[in-house]
């Protein structure tokens, strides 16, 4: 098939999920001059943070310097999990061990009950399918650390997870690519946009004020508080979070230089017959696979057209042109559709810290939720969360598994990643090469 032809007439390089929810034009309105707790940065975090704030009975003030809603949290994969990918480094090893390893995962655990609960509690409408996960092993000798994990992901996070060999994988996925992998029987997948717009509403019925549209331009300490100064006017606040995750700018002394941004691509086929959809995805599992440069994808909510993800460059490229990679990476898994064309195109940030950990805390006396590491559904939300309780409970030690660690950084990075196209290319090759060993195709 030739490139042209694998665009749908009304092809479009926005989120699917807009279609579902549109981040929305909010009319520009006089701010406040002063607030109680000020958050920059309205997505996930921001508005769960926010929410927990105006429960607790704070009043918090959101801003954000795009549309609310408008970055990652309404351009993800919607794939939701409770500890199965924190801590692992890309290799597929653990950066953490011992004690701190086990608290992570339990934390982690506890922030996929909290965003549940979240949804049940203010019947947020988002497609959520609590139907497990696939993780598809890239090649057979990722088995083994897999194998060494399960007990620990079952007895500290309930994931329900058990392996699947090569001859049973046809019952999870339409396709012989892997070779094998592991089910996580307590997971699913969502509308990521969906659950934003719902979770926005809940902030701002509990009394949050929320504005996009508002470029948040300094911050500095000034009597009781800290003056923030804006695209709309200065701002005296009580205190300040910072929420902006991989849109993370210089606001806060050195925090842009803890986390490295990292676009991801994603792409929506055109919807396709019933019968081919449960073909290729027969329980409507998410998946996501073991290699370093990881693809990921699921069906719609609907069911009828798949949603395929992953990192398809490592520097700026045009929505058609990581489309294309996109597609063809998806052929390659399921040649049964190679006709299927692709009505949407995007991109967003995630933000992966250099231990790969997600972090709340306090830089500068400036708090902070930052470091997704590509979990963003649940971790966001849970750190958002997180923050706001250290904020309402000033507890005398951390409130959670994320609270306080040092966030490492590198002398020579200065918050922008130069060295992601050779390291990501690096990666790329590795996995190229880990698949010819196995002799397996290789993409």
């Amino acid at each position: 098939m030739a490139a042209r032809d694998i665009f749908a007439e009304d092809f479009r390089t926005t989120p699917w999920w807009w279609d579902g929810f549109d981040p929305p034009e909010d009319p520009p309105v006089e701010l406040p001059k002063d607030a109680d707790v000020l958050i920059v940065g309205g997505g996930y975090a921001g508005v769960q943070c926010a929410l927990t704030l105006a429960e607790g009975g704070r009043s918090p003030l959101v801003l954000d310097a795009e549309r609310l809603g408008w970055g990652a949290s309404s351009r993800n994969g919607g794939q939701v999990t409770g500890g199965v990918n924190v801590g692992k480094i890309p290799s597929g090893g653990n950066a953490i061990e011992g004690g701190r390893r086990e608290a992570v995962l339990r934390d982690s655990a506890a922030g996929m009950r909290h965003l549940l609960a979240t949804i049940e509690r203010h019947q947020i409408q988002c497609g959520w399918h609590a139907t497990g996960r696939f993780t598809a092993l890239w090649t057979p000798k990722h088995r083994a650390g897999w194998e060494s994990r399960i007990d620990d992901l079952n007895r500290l996070t309930g994931a329900d997870a058990r392996m699947v060999d090569r001859e049973e994988m046809r019952e999870e996925i339409g396709s012989d690519y892997y070779a094998g992998g592991v089910v996580i029987g307590h997971a699913g997948h969502l509308h990521p946009a969906q659950l934003y717009g719902g979770l926005l509403a809940a902030a701002r019925r509990a009394g949050a004020l929320a504005h996009g549209g508002v470029r948040v331009t300094a911050i500095a300490r000034s009597p009781g508080g800290w003056r923030v100064e804006t695209s709309r006017g200065a701002i005296q606040a009580g205190a300040v979070v910072i929420a902006t995750n991989g849109y993370t700018g210089k606001l806060a002394g050195g925090l842009h230089r803890r986390i490295i941004p990292v676009t991801t691509h994603m792409i929506a086929t055109e919807a396709m017959p019933a019968e081919l959809a449960r073909s290729i995805m027969p329980k409507n599992r998410a998946v996501s696979e073991t290699r370093r440069v990881v693809n990921h994808y699921r069906l719609s909510p609907d069911g009828t057209r798949l949603l395929f993800g992953g990192r398809a460059r490592f520097f700026p490229t045009g929505e058609r042109v990581t489309a294309a990679i996109l597609h063809k990476l998806m052929v390659q898994r399921f040649p049964q559709l190679a006709d299927l064309r692709i009505a949407n195109s995007w991109g967003g940030k995630v933000a992966v810290p250099f231990d790969y950990l997600p972090h709340i805390g306090e830089h500068e006396g400036i708090h902070y939720a930052l470091g997704c590491n590509g979990s963003g559904v649940v971790m966001m939300n849970w750190l958002g969360h997180g923050i706001a309780r250290k904020i309402l409970e000033k507890p005398d030690g951390p409130i959670n598994a994320f609270d306080g660690g040092p966030m490492p950084t590198h002398p020579l990075y200065h918050g922008t990643p130069w060295f992601l196209p050779v390291v990501g290319t690096y990666y790329q090759g590795r996995d190229w090469l880990d698949r010819r060993l196995a002799s397996l195709p290789a993409s």
